[in-house]
């Protein structure tokens, strides 16, 4: 094992787990990657809570109690989920105190068939925020154009959020201005900016999965030569976006007053490709003030034999812009990308979520008492 995850995080990258179950929490296992592989953080989603739960493993005591109190299934799901960040919110409560709130924290997401409407999700947020009731969650909410309003109202209300499914660059300038909205609506009405916090969840591995098979069709040499660049240049271009907008007058005015940067989380770090070395998305864009969630086999690829060369975002810009012109002049559409792989995103998390419901729902029958 090298110490490569210790040099990530001494470089200012936060390293946090793509992945939460019941099992990982009562085992301990959460507690052991927080203390010997440097993790400040867990990030959920509607796949990962429904192969979790459709586990089975850890769930049976409370899915019995929630089938004798004869719950609908989405009030079960909401009580299952929310006892689980909960949970991990408590083991990661002294990594919180001791950044100050800036990682320590566990995501939970407003349920995904939400995500085209903007009161509802504000509704949710809210909601999901009273549940869960602890300093260190963050709710994650779409970067749909219906989310974009939804992430300014959560804010102002002081409520921290990790903006999830951004894939394209237009977009993420639109979730940084909604998250500053955000801030100026809740330093208007008295609130404590340096108590809220942000991140922006950046999606990596399925740019180059939807591009790097456009490459294929196109089929030339010059095509083939720019596999597996697109994912890297359109996040360095990101971070490129971040540094400028968190340097702005508008961002000054907000500083003065304690609000937090919204760092950029780099998301769907799992190599897709096995073509592609299995650090890729982690080595290749280490930058200070940046999130790394990562699945555990990405966490794991990492801290056997990631090599961590110190920033590798710095100075790489100009090179980016040109693989993505480069892209574009073979024909393939950025904008047609990344709005399918939004569309995408949105479609699997729902229908992960119906999953859940169905199985939960099964389960929820199974375990009722009978009449009587």
């Amino acid at each position: 094992m090298t110490d490569a995850l210790k040099r990530l995080s001494d470089e200012g990258v936060a390293i946090w787990l793509d992945d939460l179950s019941r099992k990982r929490i009562t085992s301990g296992n959460l507690a052991e990657l927080i203390d010997q592989q440097h993790v400040v953080g867990v990030t959920t989603n509607p796949s990962i809570f429904q192969k979790a739960i459709s586990s089975g493993d850890g769930y049976e005591q409370q899915l019995t109690d929630l089938a004798t109190r004869k719950v609908t299934v989405d009030e079960a799901i909401r009580m299952i989920t929310t006892a689980d960040v909960r949970d991990a919110a408590d083991i990661l409560r002294p990594v919180f105190d001791a950044t100050d709130g800036q990682d320590g924290r566990v995501s939970i997401e407003v349920d995904p068939r939400l995500a085209h409407h903007t009161a509802a999700t504000v509704a949710e947020a809210k909601q999901l925020a009273w549940l869960v009731d602890r300093p260190n969650t963050l709710i994650k909410i779409p970067a749909t154009k219906a989310g974009l309003p939804a992430i300014t109202e959560v804010i102002g209300k002081g409520i921290s959020v990790n903006v999830t499914l951004i894939f394209s660059l237009e977009r993420y300038r639109e979730v940084m201005d909604a998250y500053l909205a955000g801030l100026e609506k809740a330093k208007a009405a008295g609130l404590d900016l340096s108590l809220i916090h942000s991140v922006a969840s950046f999606f990596v591995s399925r740019v180059d999965t939807e591009i790097d098979k456009r490459l294929d069709t196109v089929g030339t040499d010059e095509a083939k030569a720019l596999k597996g660049k697109a994912a890297l240049a359109n996040a360095r271009l990101a971070y490129q976006a971040y540094e400028e907008v968190f340097s702005s007058e508008r961002w000054a005015a907000l500083d003065k007053a304690q609000a937090n940067k919204q760092r950029p989380l780099w998301a769907s770090t799992g190599v897709k490709d096995p073509a592609y070395k299995d650090t890729l998305y982690v080595v290749d864009l280490v930058a200070p003030g940046t999130v790394n969630t990562m699945p555990e086999a990405t966490l794991d690829a990492t801290a056997d034999h990631g090599e961590v060369t110190g920033n590798t975002i710095a100075g790489t810009y100009e090179q980016a812009r040109a693989e993505l012109d480069a892209v574009a002049k073979l024909g393939i559409s950025y904008a047609d990308v990344v709005q399918l792989l939004e569309d995408e995103g949105v479609e699997k998390f729902e229908a992960s979520w119906i999953d859940l419901l169905n199985s939960t729902e099964a389960e929820l029958k199974r375990l009722a008492p009978s009449e009587g």
